[in-house]
C-alpha cells in the first residue's frame, strides 16, 4: 500500500512533539488547520497512537458559560493528573479566516500549567458547529498523550450536529433562559445529548427546565440496556454541582465500553473521516479542472446554452477523474 513521503521537516516536528516540546504541537496543529501538503504524512505517522484518548464534546446557545464549565472541568481532571487539551471552535474572523481566540482569553486560569494545551479554531465558514479541520486535529492531540480532550462548539441549532460525531460524551449546556422543553426539543438537543447541564442554576426556572428535561428524558424510548441522560445543575462560576457533573461523565465513559458503543461511535467516526477525506480531494480536483483549456471550454459552451449542466458536469468529472 502506497505511503506518503515523510519529509525530515515533518520527522522532526513529530519527534519533538513525541518528547514533550509545546511548540511542535502547536506547529503540527496549524498545518493540520492550515491543510498543509503535509497533512497526509503527519496523519500517517501519528494515527497508531491514537484510540487512546477520552474526547468530550461541550455544546450549547451562546452566552450559556460553556467556557466557564469546560474551564472547571479541565481544572477536575487536573486534580486527577490527568492532562487536558482544550479545542475551542471560535467564529472566524472576516478578515483573516483565523479563530478570534475570545474562548482562550476567558481560560487564562490554566496559563503556565504544562498539564494543559488550549487551541482554538476557526470554523471558516463550515456549518455543524466544528470547523473543517477538528477530527485532525483532534487525532493530534491524541497522539500527543492528552487524556482528555474538551472540544467546545460556538453554539447549537438543528445545523449544529457535527460534534455528535466527533466526541465520545456530548454534555449540552442550557441555561434557564434557554426556553421551554419543545424548543430544546426543536433545536436537536435530545439527539445529541448525553448528559445535560442546566448552568446558571440559581437564576428563576431553573428547577422548571430541570423538570422539564428529566421528563423528556423519561419519554424516550429504552430499555434496561440504555443509556438515561442525566441532568446535573451547575453553577459553573462557583464551581457547584461540577464534581457531580464529572461523575456524571465518567458514567457514560464507563457505560460506552460496557454497551459497546464505543466501537461503534469509532467506526461511524472513521467513516466520516474517510468521507470528508474523499470530498476535500474531489473539490481540490474539481476546482483544477476548470482552470484547463478543456474545462473552460466546457463553461464556454456551457454558457453559450450548447451543453446542460449535467452533461457539464459529466465531462468535467471525466477531465478531472473525479
Amino acid at each position: 500500500m502506497a505511503q506518503s513521503v515523510v519529509s525530515p521537516n515533518v520527522q522532526k516536528l513529530v519527534a519533538d512533539m513525541r518528547a514533550g516540546h509545546r511548540l511542535a504541537l502547536a506547529r503540527l496543529i496549524s498545518k493540520v488547520e492550515n491543510r498543509d501538503p503535509d497533512l497526509s504524512a503527519i496523519l500517517g505517522l501519528l494515527y497508531p497512537d491514537t484510540g487512546r484518548a477520552q474526547v468530550w464534546g461541550i455544546t450549547g446557545p451562546p452566552g450559556a458559560g460553556k467556557s466557564t464549565l469546560v474551564n472547571r472541568l479541565a481544572a477536575h481532571l487536573r486534580q486527577q493528573g490527568k492532562r487536558v487539551a482544550i479545542v475551542c471552535i471560535d467564529p472566524s474572523s472576516p478578515f483573516s479566516g483565523g479563530a478570534i481566540l475570545g474562548d482562550r482569553i476567558r481560560m487564562q486560569s490554566h496559563h503556565g500549567d504544562e498539564g494543559v494545551f488550549i487551541r482554538s479554531l476557526g470554523t471558516r465558514g463550515k456549518h455543524g458547529g466544528l470547523s473543517h479541520a477538528t477530527k485532525e486535529v483532534v487525532m493530534v492531540l491524541d497522539a500527543a498523550g492528552f487524556d482528555a480532550i474538551l472540544v467546545e462548539t460556538v453554539g447549537v441549532g438543528q445545523t449544529e450536529l457535527d460534534i455528535l460525531r466527533l466526541a465520545q460524551t456530548v454534555l449540552v449546556v442550557l441555561v434557564p433562559e434557554s426556553g421551554d422543553s419543545i424548543q430544546v426539543m426543536k433545536a436537536g438537543l435530545m439527539e445529541i445529548a448525553d448528559i445535560f447541564a442546566v448552568n446558571k442554576s440559581d437564576r428563576p426556572e431553573a428547577d422548571k427546565l430541570v423538570r422539564e428535561l428529566l421528563t423528556m428524558v423519561g419519554m424516550s424510548d429504552h430499555d434496561e440496556n440504555s443509556w438515561l441522560n442525566p441532568v446535573i445543575k451547575t453553577e459553573a462560576v462557583r464551581d457547584v454541582g461540577v464534581p457531580e457533573l464529572m461523575t456524571a461523565i465518567e458514567s457514560h465513559q464507563a457505560w460506552l465500553t460496557r454497551s459497546g458503543r464505543r466501537e461503534v461511535k469509532q467506526r461511524e467516526f472513521l467513516k466520516n473521516e474517510i468521507g470528508d477525506i474523499l470530498i476535500e480531494r474531489l473539490q481540490r480536483g474539481l476546482r483544477g479542472a476548470f482552470e484547463t483549456t478543456s474545462g473552460k471550454e466546457v463553461l464556454d459552451d456551457l454558457l453559450a446554452r450548447k451543453l446542460d449542466p449535467y452533461l457539464a458536469a459529466d465531462l468535467i468529472s471525466r477531465g478531472s477523474g473525479a
